[in-house]
């Protein structure tokens, strides 16, 4: 339920301290966040995360209130979903042979143009999808919640720390120093990479994702590995590198097919409710929900312009054109809406997606270089990130009375300073390790960009593509997660097999944590209450864990690099 004081002074809630704290955290989850999404084709939303840490910081120093700490949060998860649309799209250039033709400034500009244009869309958004449809965005809400729940004290710090400690060391051991093993139990089994991933990292993903999704993945990864390559291969059906193609066209189909009927089926028939939405909004002669000057009509002004000078400043540094910059522009609005419908209803939010969809329509109007056409992935898929991080962020805030001016300034500090860090990152990270080390079976999946690369350079199994593409489809409108089950089958065995070991831990720890509430004698209050605190124990320790490693993967990497200028 929305609170009405949402419409509270900035005052207390957009604080410098909260700035200081949010902007530290943003650094180091943006550079974790886009290891993560490079090495393990996915990237967990780290929204709940940040509200904890943020409570537990702005305690230390004095006292805090919710929104203070809201805000705060929304700083430090902005960079995620930017170092997301990145890290989903202009790795496909590196795996095409276009890394020399893609400078630091190329990424930033990409990155920076998304954040701004998804920043202008959720400004006028906000209300329609906020206030009058009140669309339940569920990430968003459990950040609202968790805060609401949450006493962070000594224990939280120490379970954070220690774990991040722990999985930093092991990472240490395992990448730099070569002491224990990257993999554990393998097969020489043709065609598929059956092996424990030694990560704690990729465990912690299938822990905070949970058990049912990961099953989902888990049997793609079954029916590709198992199904497709190992049986058709034992059947003489196909040859290995035949059946290796076949699965990467049927994975990329079921995923493609999944967004594209999020669209159909969830977006576009709301579309029309919310262009009324916004043209109500704009004929109010109310401020209230002004988010950038206190000024509808101003606002307005301000989208526009802002909108025209991205879009001239991609046509001048990005090289794209002015036909190709205006179209870009105009449908990363369309498919901002269409993110905030899908996080909004479902959690989801498939901005690599979007990103394709927008890219195919340029490469269909303009003659552009295949490089080029990453970039458009990537402002429409940063900024569709963006949008669904700073919708979820306003239902945290209708939740607690947050003002939502205070949490999109917030967003605009943290997604800046999320652009600036996720292209270095992503610089150190190719130059470390080499534009070979991402794609397919290599050292960083890198998943989505993977799926962007190949519609650009072409489909190695059209008719399964088709098929896939089809299902993904039918299978989304049946309620089956073809998303889930599209990742498995792309991904390479051994993560969807240490990401299901991950969640078969989270399944045990629910059940546990059940049996102990159900045997302890305790009234339904403080069942809630006790489950609340596990819950959260869990959360702490698995994001330490995680972050752990991704940050020390992403310090690896700049030491590298350090030490080849050093000669």
């Amino acid at each position: 339920m929305s609170n009405p004081s949402n419409r509270a002074s900035m005052r207390g809630q957009l604080t410098l301290r909260g700035v200081v704290i949010g902007v530290l955290g943003c650094v180091i989850i943006t550079a974790s966040s886009a290891y993560t999404a490079l090495k393990m084709g996915a990237l967990p939303w780290p929204i709940v995360f940040a509200a904890v840490i943020s409570l537990f910081f702005l305690k230390l120093m004095g006292n805090a209130s919710l929104n203070e700490a809201n805000v705060t949060h929304t700083i430090m998860s902005a960079g995620a979903m930017v170092a997301g649309g990145l890290a989903f799209t202009i790795p496909g250039a590196w795996m095409l042979g276009y890394a020399d033709q893609i400078s630091w400034l190329d990424m930033f500009i990409v990155a920076l143009a998304g954040t701004i244009l998804g920043l202008l869309a959720t400004a006028l958004i906000h209300r329609h999808f906020i206030v009058d449809a009140a669309l339940e965005f569920p990430t968003g809400n459990a950040a609202a919640q968790t805060l609401r729940a949450t006493e962070a004290g000594g224990k939280t710090g120490k379970q954070l720390f220690g774990s991040m400690a722990i999985a930093g060391i092991y990472s240490v051991l395992r990448d730099a120093l070569g002491i224990v093993p990257s993999m554990l139990c393998t097969l020489n089994i043709p065609g598929v990479t059956f092996a424990i991933y030694n990560s704690p990292m990729l465990l912690s993903v299938g822990f905070l994702v949970g058990f049912a999704p990961v099953a989902f993945w888990f049997a793609g990864a079954l029916l590709g590995n198992f199904g497709i390559i190992v049986g058709g291969t034992a059947t003489g059906l196909f040859d290995v590198m035949t059946a290796q193609g076949i699965v990467k066209s049927l994975g990329m189909g079921l995923m493609i097919g999944f967004g594209v009927a999020v669209v159909l089926k969830d977006i576009l028939p709301q579309v029309a409710g919310i262009v009324r939405g916004l043209a109500a909004d704009s004929s109010t002669d109310t401020d209230e929900q002004s988010l950038i000057s206190g000024s509808l009509k101003l606002d307005a002004g301000i989208i526009g312009l802002g909108a025209a000078a991205i879009a001239v400043i991609i046509a001048i540094v990005l090289d794209l054109g002015p036909v190709p910059a205006v179209i870009v522009t105009l449908f990363t609005f369309v498919t901002t809406i269409m993110s905030a419908q899908s996080c909004g209803q479902t959690g989801i939010d498939p901005m690599e997606i979007f990103g394709l969809i927008v890219m195919l329509i340029v490469a269909a109007f303009a003659q552009l270089a295949q490089v080029k056409l990453f970039f458009i992935a990537g402002i429409v898929a940063v900024a569709c990130g963006l949008a669904g991080d700073v919708m979820n962020d306003f239902k945290a805030g209708a939740v607690l009375g947050t003002n939502p001016r205070a949490q999109w300034v917030g967003q605009a500090i943290g997604g800046i300073v999320g652009a600036l860090v996720a292209a270095a990152v992503m610089v150190a990270l190719v130059t470390a390790y080499g534009p070979d080390a991402f794609g397919p079976d290599k050292s960083f999946v890198a998943a989505q960009a993977s799926v962007v690369a190949t519609m650009v350079s072409g489909i190695p199994s059209v008719p399964w593509f088709a098929g896939g593409f089809i299902a993904g489809i039918v299978m989304y409108w049946l309620g089956i997660p073809a998303m889930m089950i599209g990742l498995g089958v792309y991904l390479p065995f051994y993560m969807s097999l240490t990401a299901f070991l991950g969640s078969c831990v989270k399944l045990a720890y629910d059940k546990w944590s059940a049996h102990r509430d159900a045997t302890a004698g305790l009234s339904d209050e403080e069942k809630a209450a006790k489950d609340a605190a596990f819950q959260e124990q869990g959360l702490v320790v698995a994001s330490g864990l995680l972050g752990g490693e991704s940050i020390v993967g992403v310090i690896l990497a700049f030491v590298s690099v350090g030490l080849s200028l050093l000669g």
